[in-house]
């Protein structure tokens, strides 16, 4: 076929749509020859046409250019980039390479693993790429998948990203495919985008503010060489922490096909806003699927490996890997950093997502040769970009090399996964001596680690995605991954888990009720604690993964969430819902300062006190397994101009009850009873305006291992009486 070229611009990069043709742009400094290869269809196995860039026209400074009149939306191309192959050097040119463009806004349906494995990667060519030969990249480019020229209208109907203050965020964490591809879900196009937009009604029920879903930048999840020892089945790359091509959203997510993913993709978006809920992308900038010297050749190691990647300094064939996955992005080279800021800019502008998590994100402090710097380039980049300025952007602020950045991530307003919180909620819950001063510091804010920002950027979590469900927490001693194929030696060994006295499922009463008490502490906490809570998918209505804590490559009913479970667990769904229903009620637990001290000689009280069970301030070294704090609603009044009610917050980690004497209140001033975690539902929380009133307002029996919050209110206003169900012991 005979096309039409001109020369073409060299920005914007990538495929763009221009009147009559589409203009292709591609960066690569030391490729001695590049073109541009048109297929019909995803299934070709040979280009329709292919263009040879000239050097002469078709190339400014390091990018190469052309504009072909007639192709439009919908088309399909790859590149190819010929020039020296010296791996010693960090040239790892290959003119039988097909190449995905960095910047494609969507790919076919297709495998570039499967595409790979067609045409070689025998037991016998990986001794021999061991041993120091190339990589093979020939392919099948009918199983390859192709680049897509994506036409960016869609009619958004004024929607923009709604910027909700982050103290009112509550973020939910959820897997795409695992949220809807079970049967349980009753949706129509499960495991898909469409799929869990059907789900808001859902979440916007529940009372989240935030979706943060994990990885929908297209990856290959035909990845993975294992086989589950138990049934056989080829393992599948389920997360998606391995990604292919960052600006296109994944085709299998996708209930159409082709561009239409795209299409979905902000329709669903839209469909999140117009419920009020943000989304937030899990993004994975710090490696890429192409893997270390013995990887494929697919995208950006084929067009500029040596600026691309993190290389030894002392044999640049290998990569350094700070991420445990093979290579490591060169994050703080201006061509990467531009490569990045192009992309985030992107999914906010064009796809109008609210946020980015951001995986593994301490290598964007890593340099060029791979050492920590103190004022890193990208890190500021992102946090000063005036089109990201509104954008969210949180840290999983450390990588596998062991750099950590927990509350201090540089460049400034960025907020971080807080695993300090989880780790300290975890192991006081589970009984452990001593973590009270740990726990009470997480409580309010973890200002250890935010004082130099403010509570509000530390993202509070007790699971995610990466370990045990909230069930699997108090249901298992110890990770039971055997179907992982990685003899059970992968994920963490670290999860301050307990199984309350039997490993696994049980029908035993007695230990059911122990393991609900104990997963609602753990949600009171995280809703009620100063920061940002962050709520795994499912927690809500006990989820289980069995015992299985790195669930990486499960697609299937182990990752995917069992909505049945919802109507088994309806009690404690309730008791979520009517927790971040008081959270929003209530500034006091969303404050955006730190808690100031008080002054005596005046009279005003500090913004929380803290008690032990006598109501004394406590002796902290010697504080064990209880804790009792109040929080001042009235301190509120200078954040916000309004008052809020007083909180007293008590928990009782020892194996007996406690009786817990109460702060004393105004004359014209009550404590009613809000949650007790010991109580059976619907009395463990109760509605606003149902508090119970507590036979005495001296004293309060905690029960062992629980936790209760009581609230200051009016004493003229008529409440029902705690005496009038059986929990009523708990008055003195």
């Amino acid at each position: 076929m005979c096309l039409t070229c001109c020369r073409g611009s060299p920005v914007p990069l990538g495929a763009s749509i221009e009147k009559g043709g589409v203009n292709f742009a591609v960066f690569s400094r030391d490729a001695k020859a590049v073109r541009l290869e048109l297929f019909r269809s995803a299934e070709d196995k040979e280009p329709y046409a292919v263009l040879n860039f000239d050097p002469e026209i078709n190339r400014t400074g390091d990018v190469w250019h052309v504009f072909v009149k007639g192709l439009k939306a919908g088309d399909l191309y790859l590149f190819r980039a010929d020039g020296e192959y010296a791996p010693e050097k960090g040239l790892r040119f290959d003119g039988e390479a097909h190449l995905l463009d960095p910047y494609a806004k969507a790919l076919t349906q297709g495998s570039v693993f499967n595409a790979f494995r067609a045409v070689g990667d025998t037991a016998k060519e990986l001794e021999r790429i061991k041993a120091g030969g190339k990589v093979s990249n020939k392919c099948d480019l009918s199983v390859f998948p192709k680049c897509i020229v994506v036409d960016d209208d869609f009619d958004w109907e004024n929607d923009v990203p709604l910027n909700i203050p982050l103290h009112d965020t509550i973020i939910y964490e959820l897997h795409v495919r695992g949220f809807t591809m079970s049967a349980t879900s009753k949706t129509k196009k499960r495991g898909t985008f469409c799929g869990l937009a059907e789900k808001i009604p859902y979440l916007k029920k529940l009372g989240i503010t935030a979706v943060e879903l994990l990885p929908v930048f297209e990856f290959d999840e035909n990845e993975l060489d294992r086989t589950d020892p138990a049934t056989g089945k080829r393992l599948k790359n389920f997360w998606g922490y391995s990604t292919i091509c960052f600006f296109a959203p994944k085709q299998s997510y996708s209930a159409g096909k082709n561009s239409k993913v795209v299409t979905e993709f902000k329709q669903m978006v839209k469909d999140f806003h117009s419920a009020g809920i943000e989304v937030i992308l899990d993004v994975v900038f710090n490696h890429t699927a192409e893997g270390n010297h013995m990887g494929h050749t697919f995208s950006f190691r084929g067009l500029a490996n040596n600026i691309y990647y993190i290389l030894q300094n002392d044999d640049r064939r290998f990569y350094n890997d700070y991420t445990g996955c093979g290579n490591t992005m060169n994050c703080n080279h201006p061509v990467t950093v531009r490569f990045i800021i192009d992309c985030l800019r992107y999914w906010v502008l064009q796809m109008h997502v609210d946020g980015f998590r951001f995986d593994l994100a301490s290598v964007f402090c890593r340099s060029e040769s791979g050492s920590l710097e103190e004022f890193p380039i990208l890190t500021r980049a992102i946090s000063e970009d005036p089109v990201l300025r509104n954008t969210k952007i949180i840290a999983e602020a450390w990588d596998a090399a062991g750099a950590y950045h927990v509350g201090k991530f540089p460049g400034g307003r960025w907020c971080s996964w807080n695993d300090k919180f989880r780790d300290g909620m975890r192991r006081f819950f589970r009984g452990e001596n001593f973590m009270v001063t740990e726990m009470a510091t997480r409580l309010a804010g973890s200002s250890d680690l935010y004082m130099s920002s403010s509570p509000e950027y530390s993202i509070n979590f007790i699971t995610v995605h990466d370990g045990f469900t909230l069930n699997d927490l108090v249901s298992y001693l110890a990770k039971h991954n055997e179907a992982n194929a990685e003899n059970n030696r992968d994920g963490s060994d670290c999860n301050y888990s307990y199984n309350n006295g039997i490993e696994g499922e049980s029908d035993n009463p007695v230990i059911e009720k122990q393991r609900l008490i104990s997963i609602k502490n753990m949600l009171l906490f995280l809703i009620i604690s100063q920061g940002v809570p962050l709520l795994l998918a499912g927690d809500e209505f006990r989820r289980t993964q069995k015992g299985n804590n790195n669930a990486y490559c499960q697609d299937n009913d182990v990752s995917w969430v069992d909505w049945s479970l919802c109507e088994k667990n309806a009690d404690l769904l309730r008791f979520v819902r009517k927790l971040i229903e008081l959270r929003k009620a209530h500034c006091v637990f969303r404050r955006s300062a730190f808690f100031k001290g008080g002054d005596l000689q005046s009279g005003v009280l500090p913004d929380i006190i803290w008690y032990n069970a006598e109501g004394q301030e406590p002796d902290w070294p010697k504080m064990k397994h209880f804790l009792a704090c109040r929080l001042d609603g009235d301190s509120m009044q200078s954040f916000n101009g309004l008052k809020d009610n007083n909180f007293y917050l008590a928990v009782n980690m020892h194996n007996r009850d406690c009786i817990a004497v109460l702060p004393p209140l105004p004359a014209e001033k009550s404590w009613r009873r809000v949650v007790d975690t010991s109580a059976y539902s619907p009395n463990d929380i109760c509605d606003p305006g149902d508090e119970e009133i507590l036979p005495s307002q001296k004293r309060y029996v905690v029960p062992a291992g629980s936790a209760v919050l009581l609230q200051s209110v009016d004493i003229l206003q008529n409440r029902r009486s705690l005496a009038n169900y059986p929990e009523g012991k708990n008055g003195i």
